[in-house]
This record gives C-alpha cells, structure tokens and sequence, in this order.
C-alpha cells in the first residue's frame, strides 16, 4: 500500500523549513567550531552560543560534548554548568537558573508526541530548572517541568511531573526522597 508524502501526515515535518535550516546551521557550527574545543574554552562556546540566539549569564561553563537542538530557545543565567553528553532538546524555551547544574548525559526533553492523534503532531512545552538545581548523570526533565530552586534529580531520575526546591528526587518516574539543607554560596577568597 503505497501513500503520498502529502497525505500522509506522519511524513510531514513538525517543524518549519526555516526551523530546520536554522538547526542545521547551527549543527554544523558547533562541530566544527565547538565540539573540538578545548573543555576550557567556555568563553569561546559562549560567544558562538550568543550569536545563535542563546541568552547567556556570565561564567556559564557549556561542555564541547554538549548538545543543544535550538540555542535561540536556551536561556541561563550566571554560572550555569552544562556537562559533557548533556542533551538540551529544546523546541520550546528552557530556562536554567543561576548556579544550576546538567551533569553527563542527562537529558532536557522539551517535546513528545500526541499519541491519541493519527497525526501523531509534536507536542512542544518549556522547561525551568531553578536556581542551583541539580540534574544528575543520566537523569532526564520532560516537557512542561519546573525542577525547583535547589532540587536534585540523582543518578537516572525522571522527572515527569514538577520538583519542589530544597528537595531531593530520585526513581522513575522520581520520588521526593528528603530535603537539601540549604546552604549560603561559599565566597572565594580573592587572589592576593
């Protein structure tokens, strides 16, 4: 049974054509100009980062093993960590707070598919992770959650549904585990 590309509505893309172009720019730029850059070269993958669209804090450490679908929908405030392997999949905005960590490998899952719909469209929603926040090796934040000031989502977690701040998840889908003790940043010693 053969069916037209034009009917068939699970062969149309979710996304514009000037979307895809856009990413597609954007993915080869960052190979070549950032996925081979020394890991301290934060500064340099931020300034290409910003000339994509991405709204960046000062001292934001973003890994060259990072990836990140749409840095126009990225925004971080100050000393914000993305990790090596980190996937940001954002085709709605992800926010992340000042001092908010994305270990290894986790993954910032801005969309799904509507299941119920034969045309199976995208279904795109943001993501806020709060100010020092935690997203642990491996863990993964779905669309539409807000992981609170000072959450941490351990090793592996999955957060399908809102983290409360000061709290500790872990599990699939992740489960409150306990409270963080909150805990003033600690200030550097200035360099004599």
């Amino acid at each position: 049974m053969s069916t037209r590309v034009g009917r068939d509505p699970y062969l149309q893309s979710s996304t514009s054509l000037g979307n895809r172009l856009a990413r597609a720019c954007w993915g080869v730029v960052w190979l070549l100009l950032c996925r081979v850059s020394p890991r301290p070269l934060h500064a340099w993958r931020g300034l290409v980062l910003r000339i994509f669209g991405a709204r960046l804090g000062p001292h934001c450490h973003v890994y060259p093993a990072a990836s990140i679908w749409a840095p126009w929908n990225l925004s971080c405030e100050d000393a914000v960590c993305i990790a090596d392997g980190a996937v940001v999949y954002n085709p709605r905005p992800v926010h992340l707070g000042s001092h908010a960590v994305v270990s290894q490998q986790a993954f910032l899952c801005g969309a799904g598919h509507d299941i119920d719909d034969a045309a199976f469209p995208m279904v795109c929603q943001p993501i806020h992770i709060g100010a020092y926040a935690w997203i642990g090796a491996r863990a993964t934040v779905c669309a539409g959650v807000t992981v609170g000031e000072g959450a941490v989502l351990g090793l592996g977690g999955v957060a399908t549904r809102d983290l409360q701040a000061w709290t500790v998840y872990a599990g699939v889908p992740a489960r409150a585990l306990r409270q963080r003790r909150r805990q003033a940043p600690q200030q550097r010693p200035r360099a004599a």
